[in-house]
């Protein structure tokens, strides 16, 4: 079959002028471009409908499989998880469509968290030219209503690897950061996840305080009807990463008896996992535990935490972004669905999944805007698991 030169987003000039065009025929050279990108968006969302037909029909059916729950992404914006800058609205639509639309007019996700707020500016209520009242610009009620308006569930991420030093100078007054977390989620309506990477020497105490203070302004709410209830906190990719906030957190704040986190997020290794299997050794760690470490970390229902991919690692966009057939999402699905509880908890099945990064995390990977956004992975994925929009009460055991 050949290929018309022009059914391309960027027509090349001289392909114009081999259509009878010239330089100079400014308002069809306009035309031209417009209907290429035209042809080019409707040919995209045929392909992305046939791709999500064609995975809901085979995908195989796992007996016993509890349904996914969670599906999120950590979105980082335009300016590499700094959100300085107040977004326009047209671009980020431009750029982050895929996410409120899959190509069949169903979200991609139902969580999306933006990432990062600096515990230390939140603690100061720090206003200055990147940040108001201590949250960055960027984070404004027009991007989250973006999605919230789309029953997608919105939540702040407090630290990242980037403000550990931060985080430890904050906790010296963790009762104020947790009720200036507390008044930002309820202004805003939206979740916060504590991202606290201090893998050595973690303020456990301080931590334990920030965590009853955020409870005692913002209940535990198993119905999720609130959103500013919804705390979280991630966990290392394993039970080797963050062992202290790790001991800690499965004891004392992720129990299903008495649960005072919603639940936990095991983050992404340092480079994605070779195959699914190596995913699945680390995700099972939290499950087992690790009963001979000193002191030991004890199981983890599967009901309490996610499990995360990447869906950019380099200048090339991956499969785990845009071809679930061949994607880590789709190989490790029966496994998430299905993990059975090894001393904690009742229920089979992990939460579901979330994904770094969309949009743009750093100048070395490339973003999830298109050409290279995510509809043909993670909206695939979402449509072959029936993920659940707007996100449903959780499970609790």
């Amino acid at each position: 079959m050949s290929t018309n030169p022009c059914l391309i987003t960027k027509c090349s000039r001289d392909a114009l002028w081999q259509r009878g065009l010239t330089r100079y025929d400014t308002p069809a050279y306009v035309r031209a471009i417009d209907n290429a990108k035209a042809q080019a968006l409707m040919l995209k969302k045929f392909a992305i409908a046939v791709a999500l037909a064609s995975i809901t029909l085979f995908l195989p059916a796992s007996a016993g499989a509890t349904p996914i729950q969670v599906y999120g992404t950590w979105h980082c914006g335009s300016d590499f998880c700094n959100w300085g800058v107040v977004r326009n609205m047209a671009d980020f639509d431009a750029k982050n469509h895929w996410l409120v639309d899959r190509g069949d007019g169903v979200p991609s996700v139902n969580l999306v968290v933006l990432s990062f707020v600096n515990p230390l500016k939140l603690l100061n209520l720090t206003n200055d030219s990147g940040t108001t009242q201590g949250i960055p610009n960027g984070m404004t009620p027009d991007v989250i209503s973006y999605f919230t308006s789309r029953n997608i569930r919105v939540m702040l991420s407090i630290g990242g690897i980037t403000f550990v030093n931060d985080w430890d100078t904050a906790l010296a007054n963790p009762a104020q950061l947790a009720t200036n977390a507390a008044q930002a989620a309820a202004r805003l309506g939206v979740g916060i996840e504590i991202d606290y990477e201090q893998n050595t020497t973690p303020q456990l105490d301080a931590l334990a305080t920030f965590i009853s203070t955020y409870r005692a302004l913002q209940p535990y709410d198993a119905t999720g009807a609130n959103p500013a209830a919804r705390l979280t906190i991630d966990l290392g990719a394993g039970d080797r990463f963050l062992i202290g906030i790790a001991q800690r957190a499965t004891s004392d704040w992720l129990n299903t008896a008495t649960p005072v986190l919603d639940y936990a997020n095991a983050m992404v290794p340092n480079q994605q996992p070779r195959s699914a299997s190596d995913a699945q050794s680390n995700w099972q760690e939290h499950v087992d535990g690790k009963p001979r470490f000193s002191p030991p970390i004890g199981p983890l229902a599967p009901s309490k935490f996610t499990g995360s991919l990447y869906i950019t690692t380099g200048r090339k966009a991956i499969a785990e972004c845009n071809n679930f057939s061949a994607s880590l999402e789709s190989s490790t699905g029966n496994y998430v669905q299905t993990v059975a509880p090894n001393g904690a908890g009742v229920t089979p099945g992990m939460l579901g999944y979330m994904f770094w990064v969309s949009e743009c995390s750093s100048t070395t990977r490339v973003c999830t805007t298109p050409p290279n956004s995510c509809e043909g992975g993670v909206g695939a994925g979402a449509k072959a698991y029936n993920v659940p929009i707007p996100m449903p009460a959780l499970r609790q055991n």
